[in-house]
C-alpha cells in the first residue's frame, strides 16, 4: 500500500490544496495531510483549528486523512512509513524554494523522496496568504475556500 504525505502550514487551507490533494490521491492509496508549525511563522489559526479547516476542506475525498505534527517533516516520514512527500508549487519562487527543501529532506534523510506538482492554471493565484488578505479587507473568499470551511469561519467569527 503506497502511502504520501502533503504536508503544509494550511493557514488556511484553500481549494488549491484540495486540488493538489485529490490529485496526490489519485496516485496513491493514502494521503496523510500533516499540518505542521514552522517555528519561523506566525499563524492567524492555531493548530487546532487549521486542522478542522482542512478536515472541512478535504472531505469527501476517501483516501485522505488529516493530522497535526509539530516535528520535522523527515521524521513523519519514516515514522509513517511514507514512500513519498508531495509538495505543489504556482511560480518559479515556490519551485526553487521545494526544490532547497527536496534537496535538505534528502541530505537528512536517504529514504526521503519528494514529488513536486505544478498547480493547475486555475489555482495559481490561490494562496493562504491571499485568504488571509482578504479575510482582513472583508473580500470574497468564495473561490479560495470550500463552502464548508467558510461557513466554519463564519461561525467562528473569522469573516
Amino acid at each position: 500500500m503506497s502511502l504520501a504525505i502533503l504536508p503544509g502550514s494550511f493557514d488556511p487551507m484553500t481549494l488549491g490544496h484540495r486540488a493538489l490533494a485529490k490529485e496526490v490521491a489519485e496516485q496513491y492509496d493514502e494521503v496523510v495531510v500533516a499540518v505542521m508549525i514552522n517555528r519561523d511563522k506566525t499563524y492567524l489559526f492555531p493548530l487546532e483549528e487549521r486542522v478542522r479547516l482542512a478536515e472541512l476542506t478535504l472531505k469527501g475525498i476517501p483516501n485522505v486523512r488529516v493530522i497535526a505534527d509539530e516535528g520535522m517533516l523527515i521524521d513523519l516520514f519514516d515514522r509513517l512509513g511514507a514512500d513519498a512527500v508531495c509538495k505543489g508549487w504556482r511560480n518559479g519562487e515556490d519551485l526553487a524554494y521545494e526544490e532547497s527543501m527536496a534537496e535538505w529532506n534528502r541530505a537528512h534523510n536517504p529514504r526521503f523522496v519528494t514529488r513536486l506538482f505544478p498547480a493547475k492554471e486555475a489555482w495559481e493565484d490561490c494562496s493562504s496568504t491571499r485568504v488571509r488578505e482578504l479575510l482582513q479587507t472583508g473580500g470574497d473568499l468564495s473561490s479560495l475556500l470550500a463552502p464548508d470551511a467558510y461557513s466554519y469561519l463564519k461561525e467562528k467569527q473569522y469573516v
